[in-house]
């Protein structure tokens, strides 16, 4: 019996409505396929239990030649920075940008999330490290080190008594500025992309203390065998690693917590200071990273001196960003500092004399003069110093005993501009974590202007544009972060601080020589 009319048509209806969903369906799965061929998506497998890299290293190794970072990594991403290889506007500057290297976020194809940021780490004799910590009470002739090699290396915590509220309730530490390796090593531990097998690690991490091995030695005239028997222990240890043997040493890098010129003795007289650790022939291949770089090798590269705050979290970085937004600050300028003695002749001793004589002679600047015995355990603390920093809206900040201090960067956390007058105080100095740009985020008055007494710093400051002081301002309060270093054991979501930043410097760093290294293997094949 034939269908009714009716029912012919609500077959062909369904037949329709079946074709069109088929049709609708593969369309998605093909632009499901085209994202995950073509932007890197990571599948769902990888990111369910906890999935982590020792699940994935029966995938190939990625190859020498080529630096991908994943869009989607679990690796801190974070803020994307272009490679800064333009000269600054300041006068006087001369850079080594062009040696630096860039890691880029560019979609990948591989499903690894860490596939090119592996890190692997040396794990060398305690005498290197470890038992550095545990001898802290010699670590300086000067003072005791060990309160400072507490907490992870952060020193101990600061709690304010003060009722104003200067700093915020957590994550304050007595941090010393000579800590660095202890933090980053500290930190490194709990690196997202760290392995076990050196084979797929991009980068391999020698954590020598150097600058703790080198400050048991400065003074007290030790000889120079004893002053450089841990660097040639270290590098002979190094090179017969089959690590080393697959680059001769030129994907490890080693952080050292003291200025470069520490470790660039030339010559072998007991009276000449410090070790020769950055001028031995396997360290030369090496990249080292340092409070301040000498500024004579291309293998050298400074990231920021350690601050007194080290947040868990980034919603306690957000919260000091806006405070600092909104503190009042009642003064032009200030300086904390000591002056020079009278005999010393050079530029830096000239220009604290001046600036401390400047200072005292204006109301519109707060000096915090640490050469003053009542003074001098203000400068030490936490809270004094910030406190200086955050009533002022520049910070002066000369030469001292180097060309670079740890005050630029508490003044950058206390959102208060830094004036500079040597760009080999911070321009030529920490090209992965400043902007290229000296003049976005800092005042420069060349220095001779100052000792020579052609400027008064009090004229020269109030004269800047209020419509640029706000721009500094706006720029020194978005660099917070990437010149802090978080809490060790600790990780951030959405930000980058002070050691990610160092890390994808070194990645790409490393990545660069790679590509040189295959480019001289090809032409002259």
């Amino acid at each position: 019996m034939d269908k009714p009319p009716l029912g012919k048509h609500f077959d062909n209806l369904r037949f329709v409505f079946l074709i069109s969903f088929v049709f609708c369906f593969s369309l998605l799965l093909l632009d499901y396929y085209a994202a995950v061929s073509d932007h890197g998506i990571d599948f769902l497998l990888f990111h369910m239990n906890g999935a982590n890299h020792e699940h994935m290293q029966t995938m190939p190794e990625p190859s020498d030649s080529s630096f991908i970072f994943n869009e989607t990594a679990d690796c801190p991403e974070k803020t994307i920075h272009a490679n800064q290889n333009n000269v600054s506007t300041v006068p006087g500057e001369v850079h080594k940008r062009d040696s630096v290297g860039v890691v880029a976020n560019s979609p990948s194809r591989n499903l690894d999330s860490c596939a090119g940021q592996y890190i692997y780490v040396h794990d060398l004799a305690s005498r290197f490290n470890e038992d550095l910590v545990k001898g802290c009470h010699s670590l300086m002739r000067w003072f005791d080190m060990c309160p400072y090699m507490s907490n992870l290396g952060l020193g101990p915590k600061v709690i304010e008594k003060s009722k104003e509220k200067v700093l915020l309730k957590e994550n304050w530490y007595a941090t010393n500025q000579f800590s660095l390796e202890v933090i980053f090593h500290n930190t490194m531990k709990n690196y997202k992309c760290l392995t076990k097998d050196s084979s797929l690690a991009s980068a391999i991490y020698v954590p020598y203390y150097a600058g703790l091995d080198v400050g048991q030695y400065l003074w007290g005239g030790f000889n120079v065998s004893t002053r450089d028997a841990s660097p040639k222990e270290l590098v002979k240890w190094l090179s017969q690693q089959p690590e080393w043997k697959r680059m001769w040493g030129r994907d490890h890098f080693i952080v050292g917590g003291r200025i470069g010129w520490d470790f660039k003795r030339v010559t072998d007289m007991n009276g000449d200071w410090g070790t020769k650790l950055m001028l031995l022939p396997e360290a030369r291949n090496m990249s080292i990273l340092l409070i301040e770089s000498a500024g004579s090798e291309e293998n050298e590269f400074a990231i920021p001196y350690p601050t007194y705050f080290h947040p868990n979290k980034d919603r306690e970085i957000f919260q000091w960003q806006k405070k600092m937004r909104d503190v009042k600050r009642p003064y032009l300028f200030s300086f904390a500092g000591a002056p020079r003695p009278a005999s010393n002749n050079s530029s830096s001793s000239s220009i604290r004399n001046e600036i401390i004589k400047q200072c005292q002679s204006s109301r519109s600047c707060k000096l915090l003069n640490c050469h003053d015995s009542h003074y001098h355990n203000n400068c030490n603390d936490p809270v004094q110093v910030t406190k200086v920093f955050q009533s002022s809206v520049f910070c002066i900040q000369p030469p001292g005993d180097s060309f670079t201090r740890r005050s630029t960067f508490d003044s950058i956390l206390a959102g208060c501009i830094p004036v500079f007058f040597d760009p080999r105080s911070a321009y030529n100095q920490y090209l992965w974590h400043l902007p290229k740009n000296g003049s976005s985020y800092s005042v420069y008055i060349p220095i001779t202007d100052v000792t020579e007494k052609r400027v008064m710093i009090n004229e020269t400051l109030s004269k800047v544009p209020k419509s640029e002081v706000l721009a500094m301002k706006k720029e020194i309060i978005r660099l917070i972060p990437r010149i802090i270093y978080r809490y060790p054991s600790s990780r951030l979501e959405t930000v980058e601080d002070a050691f990610d930043t160092a890390v994808k410097g070194i990645l790409g760093r490393i990545e660069a020589t790679k590509r040189d290294t295959t480019k001289v293997n090809h032409s002259s094949s």
